[in-house]
């Protein structure tokens, strides 16, 4: 939306970043079992701007999870306003760890990791 662009009129990169971070928990908390919260990010590259009315979809792809920990590769994809051609802009690694109620680490129930 117009309320969420720069000065240049594309969309700030923190909107961008909240969208992927939302989209990472989400496929943490499943994978984990529980809350998470996200602890790095590791590596954030922007390729491309995101302009007022593009659709953007973002892909998770878990990389690792350890005992407390879950890495997940996210990429983000941008549709043109009214193009069929899917375009990648960003990409990012997310870690995320999931915690008890006093935000403490837990484990990764095991059934969880596979």
């Amino acid at each position: 939306m117009p309320a969420d662009t720069n000065a240049h009129g594309d969309i700030f990169g923190g909107w961008l970043l909240c969208q992927m971070d939302l989209a990472g928990a989400t496929v943490a908390t499943r994978r984990a079992g529980g809350r998470t919260v996200t602890v790095a990010i590791t590596t954030m590259v922007f390729h491309r701007p995101v302009l007022v009315g593009d659709e953007v979809t973002c892909y998770c792809d878990i990389q690792a999870t350890g005992r407390t920990s879950i890495t997940i590769k996210i990429e983000s994809w941008v549709r043109r306003r009214l193009g069929d051609e899917p375009i990648k802009v960003t990409e990012g690694v997310f870690t995320y760890v999931r915690v008890d109620a006093d935000g403490k680490p837990l484990p990764i129930a095991a059934a969880a990791q596979s």
